[in-house]
């Protein structure tokens, strides 16, 4: 008899949970404009990604998870603004829709699995970002703490991620299939 993971119970009682949730729109945009200052704060550290920016400056990516959405424009700075009425010329869609699974690949190290619709050029730019953009805690904690405290906390923000990338990656977060007839008989044959 196959048992199910406390693991996809919780999964399957969050996501039953979330389907009905949804934030205040004030609380969106809130978090929306939060958003842009953070990433505008990360790319302003990057000239080579605001150069790459510049020259898809007007053009507008829509980010869309769920229910939730957010539309983005490069601005002749390099940097990026919210576009909620814009047209856009990419769009990104999570198809992953559980966030215990999303937050489950992110403790792994995934990326979650998207969908690409629109300008070819434009998503390559987009990709380049995400792959060479990162956002440097220790510095802008130096900034405000001094750098050998900042880099002893660094340290230990290190440690504790490897350690829950080294947690998620056990048998703790990974879920069996119950239909998996090779696992269930290697089960019964030990």
């Amino acid at each position: 008899m196959a048992t199910q993971s406390p693991f996809s119970l919780l999964a399957e009682a969050f996501a039953k949970l979330t389907e009905k949730l949804s934030a205040p729109a004030w609380l969106v945009d809130e978090m929306q404009h939060r958003a842009v200052l953070f990433l505008n704060h990360v790319l302003m550290q990057e000239p080579e990604a605001q150069a790459r920016l510049i020259r898809q400056k007007g053009r507008v990516v829509r980010l869309q998870w769920r229910d939730f959405a957010m539309q983005l424009a490069a601005t002749p700075a390099g940097l990026l603004e919210l576009a909620p009425a814009a047209t856009p010329d990419l769009l990104l869609t999570i198809t992953d829709t559980s966030p215990l699974d999303l937050a489950r690949g992110a403790l792994r190290g995934d990326r979650p699995a998207v969908r690409i619709e629109g300008d070819v050029q434009f998503a390559g730019e987009v990709n380049w970002l995400v792959d060479h953009v990162r956002w440097d805690a220790e510095e802008d904690l130096a900034r405000l703490i001094g750098d050998a405290p900042a880099h002893t906390l660094a340290n230990l923000a290190r440690t504790a991620a490897a350690g829950l990338r080294q947690f998620a990656s056990k048998a703790g977060l990974r879920e069996t299939n119950p239909h998996d007839t090779d696992s269930a008989a290697g089960k019964a044959d030990s």
